[in-house]
């Protein structure tokens, strides 16, 4: 099963970061532009149970994503895991931690391709490219509006 990862260093408080997570506009903050990507419901903020539901387009096909988080530990992890979409598996995990004084945010996802290992193995590289340009832009996000609130505050 593929892991993707993506961390960044952020000049911000984990108190901060965590916060901006909570935002209830969060998941439009974060979606890039370029993504086919309708955000249909969020319900529950971090907590364990929350749930964010979105229609996303796979070529020409509108698919439903469910995902529900099944852990949080106040400013230190919140995982959610799809209950219903396109994918065999998906489990992301959001760390934040204290490094010096900043904030390491890391994104962690478990996935898995319906077809199986080969089907993984031969397109699990095209599906990080695809995570890696979300959670650059997802990042970048992060980072600018969690150090903007550190520097006014």
């Amino acid at each position: 099963m593929p892991n993707f990862k993506y961390s960044s260093l952020i000049d911000a408080t984990v108190e901060t970061v965590w916060n901006f997570y909570e935002r209830p506009d969060i998941l439009q903050l974060l979606t890039p532009p370029w993504q086919p990507v309708k955000i249909i419901r969020r319900e529950g903020g971090l907590d364990v149970g929350a749930v964010s539901e979105f229609r996303l387009l796979l070529g020409p096909i509108p698919v439903k994503w469910v995902a529900t988080h099944t852990e949080c530990e106040e400013y230190r992890l919140f995982v959610d895991e799809q209950t219903e979409g396109p994918m065999a598996r998906w489990t992301h995990r959001h760390e934040f931690t204290t490094e010096n004084g900043h904030t390491r945010l890391t994104d962690a996802i478990a996935f898995s391709i319906p077809g199986g290992p080969i089907v993984d193995l031969l397109l699990g590289w095209w599906v990080e490219m695809r995570l890696t340009d979300m959670f650059r832009y997802r990042h970048e996000v992060t980072k600018r509006e969690c150090e903007k609130d550190a520097n006014n505050g």
